[in-house]
């Protein structure tokens, strides 16, 4: 007897054998234990997931010669035939190969005549939705109301393709993708049944690779066992399917956590070397950066099932959670582009050193002045405060003041480079502004040194410093925007105030009774009085003066913008 592969020995041959399609095993069933059968089902779903498997199990309920019953007895005639696919009552016609509207009709001409056999003719019509627009016109009448003898069962893998005029005559049940823990626990079985060794890495590898197809599963697990001479290991089947071992996907997070271009370069040549399959690295590496993300969020979380959790762990304390979400996001969206790529090691090496570029840089990372942020270099230059005199700022890392008086020139004069005049003009505001105090510990000077971000940084925004007693700080709150001031956001502010100070602070929040004069509300100030002096500077320039004198002109409301 030759061999049969294991997707034809081990298909389903009633419903509690199926896997992952409860909802639809759960209607078939009080259907058919209520005697409410309808005339027509549609079975939508991706490839392997069970549709002619269902739509076979269905007929033999049907056809059972105990009984219509949702446990067909599956050793009577009807039942063994239809397993073998030789029930003469049970017609399976491929769509794809018979779409012309003649092959419709001979099929209905069919119809009239009543079972040979068994109790129901069943049609099975597979890819139904390979059908041409007039064959479907033709199945219109009979599928609303066929003989009382007859069932129609539908399959298609792209439902959006048949007309909306069929989708209404049928019950429709969208047969789920399986998820990988379904598909190894089916293997698993599968591989103790025939009494073949197996690796559990190796089977949640094949799972994992089905991508939802229990049909591609059991293929890949025909082709592992051939590959490994009767058995399964994990590197056998990575070796089989080219696939990325998680050493080396843990390995390229390193680099690009470690900003090792060189390093991430010859790793990927050591995978092209092994002919790897490159175009799926993208996508391993985005599969272990969302177990890094769950580890951040919920350090307790494991997945038994995984042998390499402890290295995903590892990756969580080295990555920060926002370089974790940035780096998921370039992978994704570089698996997505690796199409258009002029091959997938230029897409796959292009994608990991866009990581690197687009990776924030840290403050005081960079030894040379030209890798300096803008923002940082201003903040060293010399500012003109309101009434003429100089004011030097430091650093942004100095231990020492943020703004302190010097005799220095004043940035009115041209010589000072690298200035412009609006930053001139917003920083002397700044500094004049009420409760901004020349003081090495000024919470409005101290608050971009912090490097918040997220809510932590609308709360620190939103507060005001009322008091100092040592190392207790006291802020207020308005009344407006007390929600941001959970324990969470509090804990978090007062160790990033720790942290910059380097020493302990005690910080608390307390709900304002009157206004406060807090860094969003001099922020907005600001910006409003840029705003006016942008609004009046262009009333007054004589070239716009001019174009409305003589032409009319007008200028479009809230189209001025300051220079920023």
């Amino acid at each position: 007897m030759s061999y049969q592969v294991l997707a034809r020995k081990w298909r389903p041959k009633f419903f509690k054998e199926l896997v992952g399609q409860e909802v639809v095993v759960r209607a078939l069933v009080n259907g058919l234990d209520n005697d409410r059968v309808h005339h027509a089902f549609l079975f939508t779903g991706t490839r392997g997931v069970g549709k002619t498997t269902v739509a076979r199990i269905l007929a033999k309920c049907l056809n059972c010669e105990t009984g219509v019953t949702s446990t067909p007895c599956g050793e009577c005639g009807s039942c063994v035939d239809i397993d073998e696919g030789r029930f003469i009552d049970m017609l399976e016609i491929d769509a794809a190969s018979r779409t012309k509207v003649d092959d419709t009709r001979e099929l209905l001409d069919s119809v009239q005549f009543r079972p040979s056999r068994g109790r129901f003719k069943v049609y099975i019509i597979d890819e139904v939705h390979m059908l041409s627009p007039h064959s479907f016109n033709a199945l219109l009448k009979t599928l609303e109301e066929p003989p009382s003898h007859v069932k129609f069962v539908l399959a298609t893998t792209d439902a959006q393709k048949i007309p909306v005029t069929i989708l209404s005559r049928c019950l429709r049940f969208n047969l789920r993708r399986l998820l990988p823990e379904q598909i190894s626990g089916y293997l698993k079985m599968i591989l103790k049944s025939e009494a073949i060794d197996a690796d559990d890495a190796a089977v949640a590898r094949i799972a994992r690779a089905a991508d939802g197809s229990m049909r591609d599963g059991l293929s890949l697990l025909d082709q592992a066992i051939a590959y490994g001479g009767g058995k399964l290991e994990d590197e056998d089947v990575a070796n089989m399917m080219g696939s990325v071992d998680h050493e080396h996907v843990a390995s390229i997070i390193n680099a690009v956590a470690s900003d090792d271009a060189p390093t991430l370069l010859e790793i990927v040549a050591e995978l092209a070397a092994q002919a790897r399959d490159l175009e799926s690295v993208l996508t391993e590496i985005a599969e272990v950066l969302h177990r890094v993300c769950l580890v951040q969020c919920a350090p307790g979380y494991k997945d038994p099932e995984r042998s390499d959790w402890d290295s995903v762990v590892s990756l969580a304390e080295k990555l920060s959670p926002e370089d974790a979400q940035l780096f998921y996001q370039i992978a994704v969206q570089g698996a997505r582009d690796l199409g258009i790529a002029p091959d997938p090691r230029t897409g796959l090496e292009m994608t990991l050193l866009r990581m690197l570029a687009f990776r924030p840089v840290q403050a005081g990372a960079a030894g040379n002045s030209n890798d300096v942020p803008l923002s940082e270099k201003v903040s060293t230059k010399l500012v003109a405060d309101s009434s003429g005199s100089s004011i030097a700022a430091k650093p942004p890392d100095s231990e020492t003041s943020v703004i302190e008086p010097a005799n220095a020139t004043s940035t009115s004069d041209p010589a000072a480079p690298g200035l412009f005049a609006p930053q001139q003009e917003q920083l002397s505001r700044q500094v004049s502004m009420p409760g901004f105090e020349k003081d090495p510990e000024d919470w409005h000077g101290l608050l971009p040194r912090l490097e918040l971000d997220g809510p932590v940084k609308e709360l620190a925004r939103n507060i005001q410093l009322e008091s100092k007693s040592g190392n207790h700080w006291q802020f207020l709150i308005p009344d407006t925007a007390r929600h941001l001031g959970s324990e969470a956001m509090v804990q978090k502010l007062q160790t990033a105030l720790s942290t910059q100070l380097g020493h302990p602070v005690d910080l608390a929040v307390h709900t304002a009774t009157e206004a406060v004069a807090t860094p969003a509300v001099v922020s907005e100030k600001a910006t409003r009085q840029r705003m006016t002096e942008a609004e009046c500077s262009i009333e007054q320039d004589p070239t716009v003066r001019a174009l409305k004198e003589r032409l009319g002109a007008e200028i479009v409301e809230d189209s001025v913008q300051p220079l920023q």
